[in-house]
């Protein structure tokens, strides 16, 4: 460990606000051929990575992978909270007689996103016999899914989803990727689950879809706009589940972060491979 200056080869950056700030000392220190960033979404950091993205003596790494414990567990709660109804009962204040709520066995999923996230829920996934589908960019087959398509193919999978999770970058091209016209295709007792980035979804979208009951609920641990504002309808909408961006607490990822950087730091000294690389041109 030494102070930042013309010694410094690697940088782990801690900070998820101060991009700026990072652009600025990548500028004032060219020496730096490595840096560590904190989540595994890098999307905080587009425009410093687009800045130096024609850069061969610089390599970037984040979280990616390391959290998906955690978030796929966090995924998994959402999904079966939303099929037994679980926010309705237990803000109940009399006995229910209507019978309600679904199964998750032998449903239908869809992953949109291929990373460790989505794996890993694939993997908590087993057990319940699902029928499971992953949605991502490239063609090359996800394991632990049944099946894998291209982005596509994605409204064809949509029609008969009774799960969707996204567990995808968030990029240009994913801003918005559930819109009105993705909601639409959803059958009525689909539900909706992003552990992601909010601005994959149409909030206003999801909204209506939710009001009018097109869809049978959605959890969302991401929102758009990040934090969701005091008033906002989703805080009352029925049939949504809104957790404060906290599938992974500090708590949890800590450990998991050290370990990350513990394997980084060794990389960088040329013992074994750097984990968690990032292409600063596709954003992920």
């Amino acid at each position: 460990m030494v102070p930042i200056g013309p010694e410094t080869r690697g940088l782990v950056w801690l900070s998820y606000t101060a991009a700026d700030e990072l652009g600025r000392v990548l500028d004032e220190h060219r020496g730096i051929g490595w840096v560590q960033l904190p989540w595994a979404g890098v999307d905080a950091f587009s425009a410093v990575l687009r800045e130096h993205a024609d850069r061969t003596d610089l390599l970037w790494t984040s979280a990616k992978g390391a959290y998906a414990e955690p978030v796929a567990e966090h995924a998994l709660a959402l999904t079966l909270s939303l099929l037994r109804l679980v926010r309705k009962r237990v803000t109940a204040r009399s006995w229910a007689t209507e019978q309600e709520g679904r199964s998750l066995y032998g449903r239908r999923v869809v992953v949109v996103g291929a990373g460790g996230i989505a794996r890993e829920f694939l993997r908590l996934l087993a057990p319940f016999e699902c029928e499971t589908v992953v949605v991502r960019r490239s063609t090359e087959p996800v394991p632990e899914a049944d099946r894998t398509v291209t982005t596509e193919a994605l409204h064809d999978e949509l029609r008969s989803a009774d799960v969707v999770l996204l567990a995808a970058a968030m990029t240009d091209e994913t801003a918005q990727l559930i819109g009105a016209e993705e909601l639409a295709l959803l059958p009525a007792t689909a539900v909706l689950v992003n552990v992601a980035r909010g601005p994959l979804v149409d909030t206003d979208a999801l909204v209506a879809a939710l009001r009018e009951e097109r869809l049978w609920g959605a959890g969302l641990d991401v929102t758009d706009p990040e934090p969701l504002p005091d008033g906002h309808p989703l805080w009352t909408e029925p049939r949504a589940i809104v957790t404060p961006h906290q599938a992974d607490t500090p708590e949890m990822t800590a450990p998991l972060l050290a370990e990350r950087i513990r394997l980084n730091v060794r990389a960088l000294g040329g013992d074994g491979e750097f984990v968690g690389v990032v292409d600063p041109v596709a954003g992920y």
